[in-house]
């Protein structure tokens, strides 16, 4: 029932920026946190950074001062602000959508390609 949307995903060269988009099928005040995941060829799943209902954030020390999750309501849309992009970013950048109302729930979107290389 809950859909998750990626777009924004894309090839960029190193120190270059990439703004990411998921669009959550509901309003996404319904849902506890969403955030963004990134997965590499061959290495588990990371954590990107969240943003919970209250509009606190959290991110991976990797993409701190780099990188800005920020929401519009309005949309129910989250976004991804990816800057001063390293090769190291390079992965399928995956939205989270946790929902805590009837126990610990997570949606995930289909994923976006990011790319990082010259």
């Amino acid at each position: 029932q809950v859909q998750l949307v990626e777009s924004g995903g894309g090839l960029v060269q190193p120190g270059g920026s990439l703004r990411l988009s998921c669009a959550a099928s509901g309003s996404i005040f319904s849902f506890n946190a969403m955030g963004w995941y990134r997965q590499a060829p061959g290495k588990q799943r990371e954590l990107v950074a969240t943003i919970t209902r209250g509009g606190g954030t959290n991110y991976a020390d990797s993409v701190k001062g780099r990188f800005t999750i920020s929401r519009d309501n309005a949309r129910n849309t989250v976004y991804l602000q990816m800057n001063s992009l390293k090769p190291e970013d390079t992965a399928v950048y995956y939205c989270n959508a946790r929902d805590l109302s009837f126990g610990p729930k997570d949606y995930w979107g289909q994923g976006t390609q990011v790319t990082v290389s010259s």
